[in-house]
C-alpha cells in the first residue's frame, strides 16, 4: 500500500486559498489499497466518478481527514499531520493492513517537510523519497524561480536574458538594462513563488506588442523613461518580492512563442523522461494543455528533452526526489528556452498518467490526444451534477469505445456560496478532427458572459482590484 498525501504549497511560502477541489485530484492516482490524507471530507460524487474511470472500489481505499488547521477544510494545515491523534489514527489504520511495514511509498502532491515528518513520526521515512532533504526545506530550494536561473545557468540550459533581484534598486537597474538590451519592448517580472503566470506581470513600453498569448495575470504599461520605471517599483516590489521575503526575476520579455513542458522523474538511481506537452493561455490565462506534445519539429523535440533532462539531474544532485517539470518556450526561430522548473506533481501529471495512459490509452491505435481545460470565467456551471448532465445530453461524456469524449478531472465546487464552479476537465480526442467543436458545444451551453467582461487581472472572473494600468 501507498500513503497518499493530497497537500499543496506550503502556507509559509505563498499562502492560498480554497484548495479542496485542486487536491483532490489525488484520487486519480489511487490504487487498491491505499491510503489517502485529505484537508476536508471528499467530494463523494467526484470520488465515486473517478473511481469508475480507474476502476478502483471505494471499498478498497483508506480516506482519512486530517485535523482542521488554520485554514479549516479548504488546505491541508502542514502541522495537522504530525497531530498526535492523527498519526494515531493513521497508525492504526496501517495496523489493519499488516502495519507501517507494509507502506511501500509516501507520494504528497506538495514535497513539504511536513510529509518528511509525518514520515518519520510513522517510521516509514525511507519510503518519502527525498525525504532528508525535504525535511531541511528543500521543497521551497527546488520552486524558486530565482534558484532556477541559478541551476539552469549552472548546467548550460538555455534562459532568456534576465536578472535576480533581491532589492528595489536592484530591480530598477535591471528593468532598465533589460528594456534597452531587447530593444525596449517589455520584459516580465516573476514572483519566486507562484504558478500558471498568476505571479507574472508584464511591463509593456510598446502597445503594438501582441500579449493575449502570455501567461501574466497583470499588466502594466510603463510610463517613459527613468521615472517610470522607478514609479512601477515603488508600487509593485512589495507585491513581486513577497513583502521582501524572495527574490524577484525580471526576463526579456519573448513575444511570438510557444509554451512546452518536458517532464521528469528523479530517482536515486538517476532520472527519466516521463511527458511532454503544450501549455495555451487565453487573455493571459492559462486556458489548456494539450499531451501528448504536437505539432513541433524533431529539432525542437530533441532541444526541449536535453535541456528538460540536463535540469532533472541538477535537481537529482542537490537532493530532489520526485516529479518535476521544466517548462520552457519555443521561439519564432525554433529555438529552445526554459523559463521555470517546478519541482512537485505538477498539474499536468494526472492528464498524463492517470487520464491519457491510464483511462484513454492514447498510444493504442487508433492514436488520442488529451487536453484538459479550466472553466473559462465567463462560463456559469453550477455545480459538478449540472455539468455532468449537460455532457449526457450533449452526448460528450467519455466513451470507452470510442475513447474520446470528455472527463472531468476536478470536483466542480463553488468558491463562494451562489458562485460558479471553478474546475478542469479533460478532452479526449482524435487528432483527426480536433477538440475546439466539444469546447465550443459547451462554451454554447455554459457561457454566460462575453469574453471583454472579464479582465485578465481577475483570476477567476469575478470583481476585484486590478493592477493594470
Amino acid at each position: 500500500m501507498r500513503i497518499l498525501v493530497g497537500n499543496h504549497i506550503d502556507p509559509s511560502i505563498r499562502e492560498r486559498g480554497d484548495m479542496r477541489a485542486w487536491t483532490q485530484r489525488l484520487f486519480w492516482f489511487a490504487r487498491p489499497g491505499d491510503l489517502l490524507v485529505l484537508c476536508g471530507e471528499p467530494d463523494g460524487a467526484f470520488l465515486d466518478y473517478v473511481l469508475a474511470h480507474t476502476g478502483v472500489k471505494r471499498r478498497e481505499l483508506t480516506v482519512l481527514v486530517a485535523p482542521a488547521g488554520a485554514w479549516g477544510e479548504k488546505l491541508l494545515d502542514p502541522a495537522s499531520l504530525t497531530d498526535p491523534a492523527f498519526v494515531k489514527a493513521v497508525r492504526a489504520a496501517l495496523d489493519v493492513a499488516g502495519g507501517p511495514a507494509g507502506v511501500s511509498a509516501v507520494f504528497a502532491l506538495w514535497p513539504s517537510a511536513s510529509v518528511a515528518r509525518f514520515a518519520a513520526a510513522l517510521g516509514i521515512a525511507d519510503r518519502f523519497p527525498g525525504a532528508v532533504f525535504f525535511a531541511q526545506g528543500g521543497g521551497e530550494i527546488g520552486n524558486n524561480k530565482a534558484n532556477f536561473r541559478a541551476l539552469a545557468a549552472a548546467a548550460g540550459v538555455p534562459i532568456l536574458p534576465g536578472r535576480v533581484c533581491r532589492s528595489r534598486a536592484e530591480a530598477v537597474d535591471a528593468t532598465r538594462d533589460l528594456l534597452e538590451s531587447s530593444g525596449g519592448g517589455a520584459v516580465v517580472v516573476k514572483q519566486a513563488h507562484n504558478g500558471a503566470g498568476v505571479g507574472n506581470q508584464l511591463l509593456v513600453r510598446d502597445p503594438q506588442l501582441a500579449v493575449d498569448h502570455v501567461g501574466a495575470r497583470h499588466l502594466h504599461h510603463l510610463a517613459p523613461g527613468e521615472d517610470g520605471i522607478a514609479a512601477y517599483w515603488d508600487q509593485r516590489w512589495t507585491w513581486a518580492s513577497g513583502d521582501g521575503r524572495w527574490s524577484v526575476v525580471i526576463e526579456t520579455f519573448a513575444p511570438d512563442a510557444d509554451a512546452v513542458y518536458s517532464e521528469h522523474y528523479a530517482a536515486d538511481t538517476g532520472t527519466q523522461p516521463t511527458e511532454m506537452g503544450r501549455l495555451l493561455y487565453v487573455g493571459r490565462r492559462l486556458s489548456h494543455q494539450v499531451v501528448p506534445l504536437d505539432g513541433v519539429s524533431d529539432q525542437v523535440r530533441a532541444a526541449l528533452l536535453d535541456g528538460g533532462t540536463r535540469l532533472a539531474e541538477a535537481y537529482r544532485d542537490f537532493g530532489y526526489r520526485g516529479h518535476l517539470s521544466a517548462d520552457a518556450l519555443v521561439l519564432p526561430d525554433q529555438s529552445v528556452v526554459f523559463t521555470e522548473v517546478n519541482a512537485q506533481v505538477s498539474g499536468s501529471l494526472h492528464i498524463y498518467q492517470q487520464i491519457a495512459r491510464g483511462v484513454v490509452n492514447a498510444a493504442a491505435t487508433p492514436h488520442r490526444q488529451v487536453v484538459e481545460y479550466h472553466v473559462p470565467p465567463t462560463w456559469t456551471v453550477p455545480d459538478f451534477a449540472a455539468f455532468l448532465a449537460a455532457l449526457d445530453e450533449l452526448g460528450l461524456a467519455y466513451d470507452p469505445a470510442t475513447r474520446t469524449g470528455v472527463i472531468v478531472s476536478m470536483p466542480a465546487l463553488p468558491l463562494a456560496p451562489g458562485a460558479p464552479a471553478q474546475f478542469v476537465f479533460c478532452i479526449a480526442y482524435d487528432p483527426a478532427t480536433g477538440y475546439d467543436e466539444t469546447f465550443a458545444r459547451l462554451g454554447e451551453r455554459f457561457q454566460t458572459l462575453p469574453a471583454t467582461a472579464v479582465d485578465a487581472s481577475e483570476h477567476v472572473g469575478h470583481a476585484a482590484v486590478s493592477f493594470s494600468s
